[in-house]
């Protein structure tokens, strides 16, 4: 930049005033220390504070939690989910994040704002395939994403990983450790992400370094497993199980109930004709790609357990060679965080598009995303749109032996912090959480009174399905 003499005589970049002005960009000179600012949030939140669970009178029971998180759901499949929260303590986690978002909207927060998940349990993240063919692992499940507080992401992974190792086996201190672990990789990783210049920082951790970052050595035989799994999980091999040929040629699906089953024409059509407008949320370039396949057939597809009666379709399409592409279109409900957002003190976003919430959010937090990820509108509601079975591979956290839990606790935590940095600072984050081990060992501690918590939920689940209070299938 040149200099310019000014009336007072002092020289100063020509387009400073220019650039300080420009929407998305930082004013310059940068005023204050965000590090700093992070610091100072301390004697406000003191990072022990993080320990506290306090359960108020306006709780919901579990049942009636579950019973609310049903409503606008097919009233034909929510036994079905019922009966896959009622498998385990950790399984009623994974299907109540609305539950857990109305305790954490009464637990100390410091303000800060990121870009969240909303669900970031142990078992939403997950190998998938880029767009070279090669595998990235990192948070793969946005349907509750919002702009919120960090520390919701955090503590519901933690105490994920507690439930998680319980169900594995792993004594109680293995788990306690695992949730410590999850949250002290989460805090060097930010404060890694803190040090690096800022593009560094926006494309960190690779695949080839997260193993080696987060020590966790003792899962590369897992991860090689689930890794060669992932490759061959496509939607070739998916429609050679799930479809037929045709007479007259191209292929349709073959109804497999309760999880696959045909639908009529009219709503066939209408899944097929909403991805026209799909298409205009995709970039043009993707468009001369997806020009050369052809819709062979729709139907409807049970997806898992926290989506279970949403509506939920996958969209055969085949090119000339007769190779497939399957898409899935998925029903997009708000986030079941929205509504406690404002008890929190946080604002509530609008939402133009609840697919496009979801799409948003998830490419604002993952590195690498799928490359035909978009939304859409059928019959009025909304729809995500992206690649079904795209060489898709995760890690059963409760299937871990002892030894890994903390290990897969370490990658995750790393993986959750890379994802945050996004939207909010790093060393405004990094500035909070500091260098020694007071809030893991806070939100440790708040892991194993919510996994407590949980399990008791659980077992108030359980007895409502066994005395037919509420309706549960299970082992579906």
């Amino acid at each position: 930049m040149t200099e310019v003499e000014t009336g007072t005589g002092t020289a100063k970049p020509r387009h400073a005033a220019r650039i300080s002005g420009v929407r998305g960009f930082a004013r310059w000179p940068v005023e204050g220390s965000p590090k700093e600012e992070g610091k100072a949030l301390r004697a406000r939140v003191p990072r022990r504070a993080h320990a506290e669970l306090v359960l108020d009178i306006d709780r919901p029971d579990a049942v009636t939690a579950v019973e609310e998180s049903n409503r606008g759901r097919l009233p034909e499949l929510t036994p079905i989910r019922v009966g896959r929260m009622a498998a385990t303590p950790f399984a009623f986690l994974r299907g109540s994040a609305g539950l857990m978002a109305h305790d954490l909207a009464r637990t100390p927060m410091t303000g800060i704002r990121a870009h969240i998940c909303g669900d970031a349990h142990a078992a939403n993240f997950g190998l998938y395939g880029d767009a070279r063919g090669g595998l990235v692992i990192d948070l793969n499940d946005f349907d509750e994403t919002v702009h919120g507080p960090w520390e919701w992401d955090l503590k519901r992974l933690a105490a994920s990983l507690v439930l998680a190792g319980r169900e594995a086996g792993a004594d109680e201190d293995r788990c306690r450790q695992a949730a410590h672990d999850a949250v002290g990789a989460y805090r060097r990783t930010m404060r890694l992400l803190a040090r690096l210049p800022v593009l560094d920082a926006w494309n960190a951790i690779a695949d080839e370094e997260l193993v080696s970052h987060t020590d966790a050595h003792d899962l590369l035989g897992t991860l090689e497993r689930v890794s060669e799994k992932a490759r061959a999980n496509t939607s070739g091999r998916f429609a050679a199980k799930a479809t037929e040929p045709v007479e007259g040629g191209g292929r349709r699906f073959v109804d497999a109930p309760p999880v696959l089953r045909r639908i009529p024409d009219a709503e066939a059509e209408s899944v097929a004709a909403a991805l026209e407008e799909y298409l205009t949320t995709l970039p043009e370039d993707r468009l001369p790609l997806l020009a050369r396949y052809a819709v062979h057939d729709v139907a409807f597809r049970v997806v898992g357990t926290g989506s279970v009666g949403t509506r939920s379709y996958v969209v055969l399409l085949l090119d000339h060679r007769g190779e497939p592409l399957v898409l899935q279109v998925k029903e997009a409900r708000p986030s079941a965080l929205l509504p406690h957002l404002a008890t929190s003190g946080h604002p509530v976003p609008e939402v133009e598009h609840e697919g496009r919430r979801v799409v948003q959010g998830q490419k604002r937090m993952q590195v690498v995303s799928d490359i035909l990820l978009g939304w859409t509108t059928v019959d009025g509601r909304p729809y995500q749109v992206r690649q079904f079975r795209n060489r898709k591979g995760s890690v059963d956290p409760a299937a871990l032996a002892a030894d890994q839990i903390d290990d897969y606790a370490r990658m995750t935590g790393a993986l959750l912090a890379r994802a945050h940095s996004h939207s909010a600072d790093p060393r405004l984050i990094s500035g909070y959480c500091g260098k020694n081990e007071e809030l893991d060992e806070a939100a440790a501690a708040f892991a194993v009174a919510y996994a407590d918590r949980t399990e008791a939920d659980h077992a108030a689940l359980v007895a409502a399905v066994r005395s037919g209070r509420i309706a549960g299938e299970m082992g579906v």
